[in-house]
């Protein structure tokens, strides 16, 4: 057991939305905090087919508590999802305000920069290597790892590298993986066949790219997709240290998109020649659909407040003329908020009635439990310390995956990291 550094100047937030924004830095608070070792999660995973997808002055004052309300009268965030989805106007009456989380097993461990993560429908993971820019299947059953391909193009640095993963919705016929990756000129999103009766390494075929001109950056570049209940493909874009591309409507920087699989604007977007779906964002890092297929979205915060954003096509989510709960008219205020400390978010996923959030600097896990669009009670920390650095949430039901950050240079790694843990949650 050994303390974790926790000094949070190292990768103190720049004031204007400059370098070292939301994430950095290794934790939250002082102390000495041991690993929990995971059991082998043996056939804990076997059989599993379905998996949701996957995702100013503030109001509430200094010292306002982690998702904390606006003041009385103080507007609150629409109610209505996604397309297709239900209205949060009416309040179901919602999770239970206490929550439990229970380490059921360690499914991978000895994971390089681990980011993105995508069920394949057999259970199997896929896993993207920010830094090595090589996606590896992972076996849950066994934690055997396999280097399936490596993505041409990749070019590390910073935030930038091998981002976001994500299956076809028809991969059992098209067999398409797609990937949100930093290139030397954009961050873009690319396409290809996974052939599992090639040589391993040699798996993926040459990337089809489907959207290009995503601004990229030492720092804020996104990466987060996934494919919704409408079958199209959403992605999270950062406005990469640059404030005013979360402001243009012209830019894909700062902004949620949502596109066809092949990468055209939607019928129903709020512009019918962009795939711009929200904007006023400055860098959205975690995506998922609750059971009434509303869009939820993680996003750093600068100095101030990280944000849980309920998702309104068209919606500004005002940075950076607003952080937090900022009640301004034009702007969506989020339905929670945590400081950096405790939070820097990065995945989220819908399990049991609630929104689970990874914290990187936080390195924690927060569960928010929702009554339709709002939440039911204060958010909960879970594991707090105990694994480090927390990227990816994966949510299968009763069941979370959840993937460990400790390699991405700015964690204190130990032996064993990173790793993929699956937890019980209720």
């Amino acid at each position: 057991m050994r303390q974790r550094q926790r000094d949070g100047r190292r990768f103190g937030r720049v004031h204007g939305g400059g370098a070292y924004g939301g994430g950095q830095g290794t934790g939250a608070g002082g102390g000495v905090f041991g690993r929990v070792r995971g059991r082998p999660a043996g056939a804990l995973l076997a059989g599993w087919a379905v998996v949701l997808a996957a995702g100013c002055s503030p109001a509430g004052g200094p010292g306002a508590a982690p998702g904390s309300s606006p003041p009385r009268g103080a507007p609150s965030a629409a109610a209505s999802g996604s397309p297709g989805g239900a209205s949060g106007a009416a309040r179901s009456p919602g999770a239970p305000a206490k929550g439990s989380v229970t380490v059921a097993g360690e499914i991978a461990k000895d994971l390089a920069s681990p980011w993105g993560v995508a069920p394949l429908p057999d259970g199997d993971l896929l896993v993207a290597s920010r830094d090595g820019g090589t996606i590896s299947r992972v076996a849950p059953d066994t934690g055997k790892v396999t280097q399936i391909g490596e993505v041409p193009g990749v070019d590390p640095g910073g935030e930038g590298g091998l981002l976001g993963l994500a299956v076809s919705p028809s991969f059992a016929s098209d067999r398409m993986v797609y990937a949100y990756f930093t290139t030397a000129s954009d961050n873009r999103i690319a396409r290809m066949r996974y052939d599992e009766h090639r040589d391993p390494g040699q798996q993926l075929g040459a990337p089809d790219t489907v959207l290009r001109g995503i601004p990229k950056g030492v720092f804020h570049n996104g990466g987060r997709i996934a494919f919704g209940p409408d079958r199209m493909l959403y992605a999270g874009t950062g406005e990469t240290g640059d404030p005013g591309l979360a402001q243009d409507r012209k830019s894909l920087g700062g902004k949620i998109l949502r596109m066809t699989p092949d990468g055209q604007p939607v019928h129903g977007n709020p512009e019918p020649d962009s795939v711009v779906y929200s904007y006023g964002h400055r860098n959205v890092q975690g995506l998922a659909w609750d059971q009434d297929k509303r869009l939820w979205a993680s996003e750093f915060g600068q100095h101030t407040w990280d944000e849980l954003n309920l998702i309104e096509p068209g919606g500004n989510y005002g940075w950076p003329e607003a952080e937090g709960k900022a009640g301004r008219p034009g702007f969506r205020d989020p339905v929670a908020v945590w400081r950096p400390d405790e939070a820097s978010p990065s995945g989220i996923a819908w399990a049991q009635g609630s929104v689970w959030m990874a914290g990187l600097k936080g390195e924690r896990l927060w569960r928010i439990p929702m009554a339709g669009a709002a939440p039911a009670a204060e958010p909960e920390a879970f594991l707090e310390g105990k694994y480090g650095r927390l990227r990816s949430v994966i949510g299968l039901g009763d069941r979370l995956l959840l993937v460990t950050s400790e390699t991405d240079g700015r964690g204190s790694p130990q032996a064993g990291d990173d790793r993929i843990l699956t937890l019980t949650v209720r």
